[in-house]
């Protein structure tokens, strides 16, 4: 066997599925097409922006008092002041730090474990599998926020808790992924001619399996991303997230309960602010779904 031959036998499907002019450009041919995932991707540029800008960009401090109690919407102050005279745009654009941290920190801890649980699930099976997914399937017998909320009932409040907490709530997702895949993958060809030519586990792992399952673990970590959001703002909404001096959207929410009546802006703009990230992340999701998508990729060379 030549060592073209060689390379050509064990190469992981679907590595030179596009040209790279076409790929290249597929990113803008779909948000051309996509409106909506191309003002999301605006959107989450801004949201990020403003995270990393804070101080910047927030007029107060956001735990200052500003003596103006339940102030509505105003040129002094855009979206209002709470109950304790405390500027609300400042505590919103403070409040996307601990939301956008916790949502892409969880995801990315959680799909790194995942993903190798379903690694070596999927590959080694017997009791290894068993073991590894009985334990997932504990984890699918109950909702993840539920999962979460249980967890930092035991670990405690505060973020490094809730982080934790969230993570270990999402794993499960991405390990059922991953094995699923790698379940049909292992007896493929170029698996087993890795096998063959001595390759070791890792090495098939890694250099040929993972790649082959990247598209899907993309698409679900965006999707967990907005889950996780979520799960930090109702854990917040419900005083088991960060310390109360901590201003994150679910804690802003949660003190607006008892005042919505006097002042709506005080539930309407974090709402909004939640709302928004997490249709602007699925939408998003969306559109690297359809780039990832296989099928299109082959219609478009045919």
């Amino acid at each position: 066997m030549t060592e073209t031959t060689t390379a050509t036998s064990i190469q992981s499907p679907g590595w030179e599925r596009v040209p790279p002019r076409r790929g290249r450009w597929r990113w803008w041919k779909i948000l051309r097409r996509n409106r909506p995932a191309a003002l999301a991707l605006v959107f989450l540029l801004v949201l990020i922006g403003s995270a990393l800008w804070a101080p910047q960009i927030a007029p107060y401090d956001p735990n200052a008092q500003e003596y103006a109690f339940l102030a509505p919407p105003s040129w002094a102050h855009p979206l209002g002041t709470d109950d304790l005279s405390r500027d609300l745009f400042s505590r919103i654009v403070y409040g996307s730090r601990i939301s956008l941290f916790v949502g892409i920190t969880t995801v990315l801890i959680s799909m790194v474990v995942g993903v190798v649980l379903g690694l070596v699930a999927g590959y080694y099976g017997g009791w290894i599998d068993n073991l590894i997914m009985r334990y997932i399937d504990l984890q699918w017998a109950f909702p993840n926020f539920i999962i979460a909320v249980y967890l930092v009932a035991v670990f405690g409040t505060g973020l490094s808790n809730v982080i934790i907490a969230v993570t270990l709530a999402f794993l499960d997702d991405f390990a059922r992924i991953v094995r699923g895949m790698v379940l049909s993958l292992r007896e493929q060809e170029f698996v087993l001619a890795a096998r063959a030519m001595g390759a070791s586990d890792i090495r098939i792992l890694f250099r040929h399996i993972l790649p082959n399952t990247l598209a899907p673990v993309i698409v679900q970590a965006t999707v967990s991303v907005s889950y996780a959001i979520l799960a930090e703002a109702g854990l917040s909404f419900l005083g088991l997230g960060v310390k109360p001096t901590t201003p994150t959207w679910g804690l802003i929410l949660s003190d607006a309960r008892s005042f919505f009546s006097r002042g709506w802006w005080l539930a309407v703009f974090p709402g909004l602010a939640i709302t928004l990230t997490v249709l602007s992340i699925n939408f998003l999701g969306d559109a690297l779904r359809d780039m990832l998508d296989v099928r299109e990729h082959t219609e478009e060379r045919h």
